[in-house]
Parts: structure tokens; C-alpha cells; sequence
């Protein structure tokens, strides 16, 4: 009876860990928005790598104009967003790493912070550090390292610094979605026909 109430048991902790790992695989691999994690946040970049459209393609002259209205344009930016969101997403990646780069106070802040964090995940691992005979948790830790990180971040300019990204971000990027007249592309893969549907005819970008 003993042996085989151990036997289920032992099923049972087997069949759970199975469950437990799936989730967790499935999790792992399920795309979000978002990464959550470094491991997460390359495989994420490296899925965007993979979906980026030809550059030569991307900032070929020959398809710029001037929409002609404003359905033309919104439909531009529709279409151009989800054609090219990954040049988008590297074109603001360039912008963050353009105004890091130059600004010195603001990379120093970057380093130091990240020196920190580095720092405190080395520490945990080989225990729980103490402060006045009280031992602090990881997060407090890292709050910790927030709080003496935001004089010098605000000393450098990171909040502007975040407005101007945002900013040279939108201009770009709205700028290149509508003047890219990405009807000529697909009329070049999906025909005449099909575009039609989409445009009337006046509207067409020749």
C-alpha cells in the first residue's frame, strides 16, 4: 500500500513539473509587446533583425511625394508603419544611441547606474546584504540604487533628454510615413487590380 501510495505520488510531482515546464516554456516563448528579460529582450531583437525591409528599399528617393490629400496620408502611414515597423524601431534605437552618445553626462549616469545594477546582482548571488544589521531584499536594493542614481540623471539632462527622443522620433518617422508612397510597392506585388480596392484611381501615386 506504502509503495504504491509512493508511486502516485511520485507520478503526480512528475506529472506537475512537466505542467509547470510547459508553462513556462510557452511563456518563454510566447511574443509580447515587451521583453521582460535580457535573454527575452535579445531574442526579441534579434526576431525584429529578421523582419527589418531592405534599407536601399526603405530610403529609396524615387518613392517619395507628397500626399495629395489627407486620406492619402493617412493611409500612408497605416500601410508604411506596418510595412516598415522594424526600420522604425531601429531608426529610434539609432536616435537613443545618437543622443547618449552625445551626451557625456548622460552616459556617465547610464554606466554608473548599470555599473550598479551589475554590481548588486553580483552581490546577491552570494547573499543578502546587510545595512545597520538589516538585511535588505533585492528590490529594496535596487530602489536604493534608483534614488542615488536620480540626482545625477537629473544633473544630466535625461529628461529632456527622453522629450528630444520621443520627439525626433515621431517627426521622423510620421515624415518618412507619409511621403513614402508605399502604394507603388504594392501595386508592384499584389497588381493593379488589388490596389484598386484600396485607392480609387485618382489616388493613385504614379
Amino acid at each position: 500500500m506504502d509503495a504504491k501510495g509512493d508511486s502516485v505520488n511520485l507520478d503526480l510531482a512528475q506529472l506537475t513539473g512537466e505542467i509547470v515546464a510547459a508553462v513556462d516554456e510557452e511563456q518563454t516563448s510566447k511574443p509580447g509587446l515587451l521583453p521582460t528579460s535580457p535573454a527575452a529582450a535579445k531574442q526579441w531583437l534579434s526576431q525584429k533583425k529578421q523582419t527589418i525591409r531592405p534599407w536601399k528599399q526603405f530610403v529609396n528617393f524615387n518613392r517619395f511625394s507628397v500626399p495629395k490629400n489627407i486620406s492619402d496620408a493617412s493611409t500612408r502611414v497605416i500601410r508604411n508603419v506596418e510595412h516598415f515597423q522594424s526600420n522604425y524601431l531601429f531608426v529610434f534605437i539609432g536616435l537613443i544611441v545618437y543622443c547618449i552618445l552625445t551626451s557625456p553626462l548622460l552616459l556617465i549616469a547610464i554606466v554608473a547606474g548599470m555599473g550598479g545594477a551589475y554590481i548588486i546582482r553580483l552581490k546577491s548571488s552570494e547573499g543578502k546584504l546587510k545595512l545597520f544589521n538589516k538585511e535588505l531584499t533585492l528590490v529594496q536594493q535596487y530602489c536604493i540604487l534608483g534614488m542615488l542614481c536620480f540626482p545625477i540623471f537629473y544633473v544630466a539632462g535625461a529628461g529632456s533628454a527622453v522629450f528630444w527622443v520621443l520627439g525626433a522620433s515621431f517627426f521622423t518617422i510620421m515624415l518618412h510615413a507619409t511621403t513614402y508612397a508605399i502604394e507603388i510597392k504594392l501595386m508592384q506585388v499584389y497588381g493593379q487590380e488589388w490596389l484598386a480596392q484600396l485607392h480609387p484611381p485618382s489616388q493613385l501615386a504614379v
